[in-house]
């Protein structure tokens, strides 16, 4: 009779849990500055994990008051403990003349106690160019004496360099950058390298390619390859970067490397696509980041809106990997 008794009450907690509602969704991020216009506007994300927290870095559009005594884009400064719930922490604002029409689309890298930030002029056209400042506090940053430290040259680029991203692989930095054809039409990515014990001065960069390493070649890529972010998974580099300019729509590709200069695209259709008619990433999913955390798994950052433009949120999504390289859970 015992017996009979436990095997009913397994069965009816077994019923139970089968008939229970299925576990809620995971929150999902998005975070949009208001505090230079009042609407949310984030773009270009780039995370670092940094004395116990995480740093966001992301561009900020001009204020709204034209009258503010700074001018131009920015670069915003936000902590989080969890990857999902962001505050703002700061401003890394204009503090040069060469940067003083703007400064934006950031990468930051952590070497030792100090966040090195990596960063765009903007207002230039095509003269805007990498740049590079340092902090040990995340936050306040100084600048380096020979900025702008990168621009690059050759018959195939206009000269101009924008969004920059900066690895260490096999004891060296590779800096990835933006660039235009010398029509300043189509967007395409190019790559210089830095010595393992640079203190990333203009003179330790060395631009390794007088053609592009990735331009647009799919219809889905437009005239635009930009954005380029890069992890490395085993003995390769994997490159997430944005295809077609902003809302046209803007996605999100891949490719995958063995030396950092010679890359191969895994699919000729985006990795992450824009969302359906509706959704808050129906114009674009663009600019992408891939952050690996301390415990290994890696999340996906972009941008993205519904409304062309006049709204940004930032995002982001776990990635996962097999033997065939990234892959989104469904």
């Amino acid at each position: 009779m015992k017996y009979f008794v436990c095997t009913v009450l397994v069965s009816v907690l077994f019923l139970m849990m089968s008939c229970s509602e299925p576990p809620k969704e995971q929150r999902i991020m998005m975070f949009g500055d208001t505090s230079r216009n009042g609407i949310p506007f984030s773009k270009d994300p780039h995370v670092v994990s940094f004395k116990g927290e995480y740093l966001m870095y992301y561009s900020t559009p001009p204020y709204s008051d034209k009258n503010h005594p700074v001018q131009g884009w920015g670069i915003g400064v936000a902590r989080s403990r969890n990857l999902i719930d962001w505050e703002k922490a700061g401003e890394v604002g204009p503090a040069a003349d060469y940067e003083s029409k703007g400064l934006c689309a950031p990468a930051a890298l952590v070497r030792n106690d100090t966040v090195h930030l990596f960063y765009q002029t903007y207002g230039n056209w095509k003269d805007d160019a990498i740049c590079h400042a340092w902090s040990v506090d995340g936050i306040h940053f100084t600048r380096n004496v020979t900025n702008p430290i990168f621009r690059p040259s050759g018959a195939w680029t206009a000269g101009r360099a924008i969004d920059a991203e900066v690895v260490k692989f096999r004891d060296t930095y590779f800096l990835y950058y933006a660039t235009r054809d010398t029509a300043m039409k189509i967007q395409m990515v190019g790559v210089a390298s830095a010595p393992a014990g640079t203190s990333f001065k203009r003179d330790d960069w060395t631009q390794l390619t007088d053609h592009p390493i990735l331009e647009p070649r799919y219809p889905w890529e437009g005239k635009c390859i930009e954005g380029s972010s890069v992890i490395q998974v085993g003995d390769s580099l994997f490159m997430f970067y944005a295809g077609a300019y902003n809302n046209d729509p803007q996605q999100v590709g891949v490719a995958k490397s063995h030396d950092g200069v010679r890359w191969e695209r895994l699919s000729n259709k985006p990795f992450l696509p824009n969302g359906d008619p509706g959704e808050w990433n129906s114009s674009e999913s663009g600019h992408p980041h891939i952050f690996k955390d301390n415990d290994g798994r890696t999340y996906l950052f972009f941008q993205g809106n519904n409304d062309r433009g006049k709204t940004w949120y930032i995002s982001n999504t776990e990635v996962k990997w097999n033997q065939d390289g990234p892959y989104l859970p469904r």
